[in-house]
């Protein structure tokens, strides 16, 4: 008897041992991303997130990004972040047709610019969203909504007025609301994957497309396009989504200096995005792109013109109407 209470003693201390040495090694954080590492949200992350997180826990908490879809498109992210496969992605909306409430990214004329933009996503509407997100997908947590970008249309052909939109054929993204846009303009819609779209453009099989300035930077469009119209019709987000178990495991400390990370990453991205649009538009009128800034009076032309969109959607989802005026009476 006391052998075998002496052996269940050892096994005891070797377990308490074995422990207290994996919590003193730390948990090394994975965060998948399908954004370039020169995206500002994807710098946040490597710039602010993980020094912050890393110096805050004492070295508890460390991470490593895979940028680029190293480990998956975006759907694959977003279901390795649901079933934890991966602790934490950088993701846009891929969710949304199981959850129509995420179209408020891509919601059209939302805010009167990118620093309202900003003031939403860092603000208490965006907790409150991720508040009811939670309650839809249980296994996620989103700790942070920073800037995707800006959405301008560009094409081959003249593009400085709403006039010139109709009988151009663009790509845009598989979603309603894109597609929608486009038909309304008096354009011609195409869903293309955007890792062909460098080619559609070169070969002519569509005239333009609609992106941030950063992405039409970062993805060579400029090559292949002559004129910009920086309408910035949608300002989209991008969602920093962790695996909520895993956050359950982390010491309530940790929780606490990861979540503060987050938000502080988000600010500096929204920052970041905000300063670097001059530039953008720089690099764009040096490489020989005729950049257009859109007027109010052009501004209110375009929403006139796509009312009709909004009307259909605000009938579609009971969520809309409520939400988009809380979004745009925030100041």
């Amino acid at each position: 008897m006391k052998r075998l209470m002496a052996l269940v003693a050892a096994v005891t201390m070797a377990l308490n041992v074995a422990a207290c040495g994996s919590e003193a090694e730390g948990r090394t954080i994975r965060i998948g991303s399908n954004w370039a590492a020169t995206h500002p949200m994807a710098r946040a992350i490597d710039e602010v997130f993980i020094p912050t997180i890393e110096r805050e826990s004492g070295g508890t908490l460390t991470a490593e990004t895979f940028h680029a879809g190293t480990l998956g498109n975006e759907i694959d992210l977003w279901d390795g972040v649901r079933l934890g496969t991966i602790e934490m992605v950088l993701i846009g909306t891929p969710m949304n047709q199981e959850y129509s409430q995420m179209l408020i990214s891509d919601w059209p004329f939302l805010y009167e610019d990118i620093e309202h933009a900003k003031r939403v996503w860092t603000g208490p509407i965006a907790q409150e969203q991720s508040d009811a997100f939670a309650k839809k997908f249980p296994t996620t947590e989103i700790l942070a909504w920073g800037p995707n970008s800006a959405r301008t249309f560009s094409s081959k052909r003249p593009l400085t007025t709403v006039e010139d939109f109709s009988g151009q054929k663009f790509r845009m993204p598989s979603n309603p609301i894109h597609i929608g846009l486009a038909e309304h303009l008096g354009a011609s819609a195409q869903v293309i994957p955007l890792g062909d779209l460098f080619t559609s453009l070169e070969t002519g099989v569509v005239d333009g497309q609609d992106n941030g300035m950063v992405t039409i930077i970062s993805e060579g469009f400029y090559e292949v396009q002559d004129y910009l119209y920086e309408t910035n019709h949608i300002i989209a987000t991008l969602e920093f989504i962790a695996h909520a178990p895993f956050m359950d495991e982390l010491t309530e400390e940790e929780q606490r200096i990861v979540r503060d990370a987050a938000h502080e990453t988000a600010v500096w991205a929204w920052n970041e995005y905000i300063a670097s649009v001059d530039a953008d538009r720089a690099f764009l009128e040096e490489h020989g792109v005729t950049v257009t800034q859109i007027t109010p009076e052009e501004r209110e032309r375009l929403i006139d013109m796509t009312q009709p969109l909004i009307d259909d959607l605000h009938a579609q989802y009971d969520w809309s109407e409520e939400l988009t005026q809380q979004i745009m009476n925030a100041k």
